[in-house]
């Protein structure tokens, strides 16, 4: 049969026809199975994000974005410490961020999987050029507020309770120090997102430690129940010493010293519940 020259096909023209035919069907067997999401939905779920966990960066703005954004570690936000501050957003809530490392809290391990972070530009206590840690550094009042705006809109989409919006140092105790003792805690409590003890209740709890001091087995019972991974061997090791720092640099923020004393034994009976036996009304 003789072909009419008016009828051929340029070859490329051919080519890219058969090019197409080809990418539909590769496009077509990689769409994966048909799957209705509308007919019939489950009432039981919730977030995967369970934890709101706060820290500072310890570097300027300017190393802070570049540690968060190219190296091997990251978090969902970035407060920047301009005037006025921002706020980044580096990864999407439904991504897992690098931020929490090995860390537990309340009997869960390595947070970067169910939790949100947020990091804080803040230079906190890092070391000078003579390599001596600094004093901490404070956190200006607009970037606070704007540290409660954000903590305010994560906590009630995600339904975060507030004894799970943590400090890195809650989670990570022996190796983490931030957001530091002059995080502005208080002023979170006070906006019902963090787990605060009521004043009625430490009064009455220390006037009855006054006169004697619970035990270091108590201590780390009491801080266990609070939620930090600490051991039980009733020692006052170098570990529980950090631990009860942790939790000082939070609720009592004048003193963080690490030891084990009444005014801390107020704190954590408020917050716990847990009485020592020969102190309990």
């Amino acid at each position: 049969m003789q072909i009419d020259p008016t009828q051929r096909r340029p070859l490329g023209a051919w080519l890219k026809w058969c090019g197409l035919l080809l990418s539909a069907w590769l496009l077509g067997g990689c769409a994966g199975p048909r799957i209705d999401s509308t007919t019939h939905r489950a009432v039981s779920h919730d977030s995967r994000a369970q934890f709101l966990i706060l820290h500072y960066t310890a570097v300027d703005l300017e190393s802070s974005i570049r540690i968060l954004t190219q190296q091997r570690v990251s978090s969902h936000y970035l407060v920047t410490d301009e005037q006025p501050p921002r706020i980044y957003r580096l990864v999407d809530e439904d991504r897992r961020a690098w931020h929490a490392g090995i860390s537990a809290w309340d009997g869960h391990a390595m947070l970067n999987g169910n939790s949100i972070g947020i990091e804080i530009v803040n230079l906190g206590n890092a070391p000078g050029p003579d390599g001596r840690e600094a004093a901490f550094q404070p956190y200006p009042p607009e970037q606070v507020e704007l540290i409660v705006e954000l903590v305010r809109d994560i906590v009630k989409r995600h339904q975060i309770r507030p004894d799970r919006v943590l400090g890195h140092s809650d989670i990570a105790p022996q190796r983490k120090v931030d957001p530091g003792p002059l995080f502005p805690w208080k002023r979170l409590a006070d906006e019902g997102l963090v787990l605060w003890p009521k004043q009625a209740d430490v009064q009455q709890a220390q006037a009855r430690y006054a006169a004697g001091v619970p035990p270091v087995q108590w201590f780390q019972q009491a801080l266990a129940k609070h939620g930090f991974l600490v051991a039980q061997h009733g020692e006052l090791d170098e570990p529980t010493r950090r631990v009860i720092a942790a939790f000082q640099m939070k609720y009592r923020q004048a003193k963080y010293d690490g030891q084990p004393d009444a005014e801390t034994a107020a704190l954590l009976t408020a917050l716990t519940g847990l009485w020592h036996p020969a102190k309990a009304p």
